[in-house]
Formats: structure tokens, C-alpha cells, sequence
């Protein structure tokens, strides 16, 4: 394994470890159409204020959010780029798995021709 890790992998792990959460995919798919208040986004989990924040916080550290602050409100923001990078990773390995999945039902699609005969 390669000892040397690029800030682009670094990144790509602290993006992938919070989309990992299912609190915190659920807090990202509320922003899709636009900003929206801390205590807005936590009227929707059965969990303290601060437990959502928290969320927020590994969410705001992968670049997903960011956070604005007015006096006591926080509204927060989904951020595109971070989901984009993620994206770009996962379309490298599309096309193997694609490819292996079409050999795997033709060679099921061969077995069931052999099974019939």
C-alpha cells in the first residue's frame, strides 16, 4: 500500500466517512433546495439540538456545508463540490463493474440455456 496519501485522498476519506451517516445524508437531501436554519434542520430528527450540530460539524469539516452565522441563527448550505469530487471517484470503477456485471448475466443466461437443454 502506497505510505503516501495526496490531500485529495485525505479529502475524499473525511467526504466519504460523513456521507457514511445516514443522519447526515438525510441532513444534505433537506438542503438540496436551498439554505436552511440549524433548528429548522433539526425539527426533523427525534435528537437534541446539539447532537444534530454535531453532525453538522463532520458535514461543515468534509466541505459539504458551509455554515453561515447571524447573532444566534446558523443556516447552513449545501456545498457541490466535495459530492462532485466523490462522484468523479466512483465513475473510475463504473465501467469495471458495469462490464463484470454484463459478463455475470450472460454467463447466468448461459447456464440457464444449458439447464433448459
Amino acid at each position: 500500500m502506497n505510505k503516501e496519501i495526496s490531500q485529495d485522498e485525505e479529502r475524499l476519506d473525511v467526504v466519504f466517512h460523513a456521507l457514511s451517516n445516514r443522519t447526515r445524508r438525510s441532513l444534505l437531501k433537506q438542503m438540496q433546495d436551498g439554505p436552511m436554519m440549524v433548528t429548522e434542520l433539526a425539527q426533523n430528527y427525534d435528537m437534541s439540538l446539539n447532537a444534530v450540530s454535531k453532525h453538522l460539524i463532520v458535514l461543515e469539516k468534509a466541505g459539504l456545508i458551509d455554515r453561515s452565522i447571524d447573532g444566534r441563527n446558523h443556516s447552513c448550505q449545501l456545498q457541490s463540490g466535495p459530492l462532485a469530487d466523490a462522484d468523479m471517484w466512483i465513475e473510475q470503477y463504473r465501467t469495471f463493474w458495469e462490464e463484470n456485471l454484463d459478463q455475470f448475466a450472460a454467463y447466468v443466461e448461459n447456464l440457464n440455456n444449458v439447464e433448459k437443454k
